[in-house]
């Protein structure tokens, strides 16, 4: 017999299921012990937490807001995912978006560093909202983290350490 939690952080949802699987007869069974989740939680939570931040730099350093541009914010938005991706392997993301906008003046370019640490910062209340799941469904297999054989991480945000380091 085999325990294994499928820990699932999908672009829109967070599930979390502990199934134990089992040979009988020389076939395996599965037997759902516990599922639960957040319906409300996914990806494209951590990328709207970065296209704010995104915006809000943007916007004090050239007094403009970018959230009533359709352009610059699909814009921002791959830029947030591209960062998100980058930083799931590297310590910090450098974001270059010229042109973002223009007035009279002339145009405007958004160029920061996004370091891992301040990623996590901005997503931490994301990331603790995983855990309540996580030990829910422990609770109703009545195991503890320990007595799993196994963790299967599914779902691009899975790759974010701080979410690794939770798991």
């Amino acid at each position: 017999d085999r325990t294994v939690a499928v820990y699932d952080l999908g672009g829109g949802t967070f599930d979390i299921s502990i199934i134990e699987i089992a040979e009988v007869d020389g076939e395996h069974q599965f037997e759902v012990l516990a599922t639960n989740g957040d319906t409300f939680l996914g990806g494209e939570d951590f990328d709207l937490r970065l296209i704010e931040f995104l915006a809000d730099e943007f916007k004090k350093e050239n007094s403009i807001d970018l959230h009533n541009d359709p352009l610059a914010l699909q814009r921002l938005k791959e830029a947030a995912e591209k960062a998100k991706i980058e930083l799931s392997s590297a310590t910090q993301s450098e974001i270059n978006l010229p042109f973002i906008t223009a007035t009279p003046e002339g145009p405007k370019h958004l160029d920061l560093t996004l370091t891992r640490a301040k990623f996590e910062e901005l997503a931490s209340k994301l990331i603790d909202r995983c855990r309540v799941p996580v030990e829910q469904s422990l609770k109703d297999a009545k195991l503890s983290s320990g007595e799993l054989d196994e963790i299967v991480m599914v779902g691009g945000s899975t790759r974010i350490p701080a979410v690794l380091e939770l798991v």
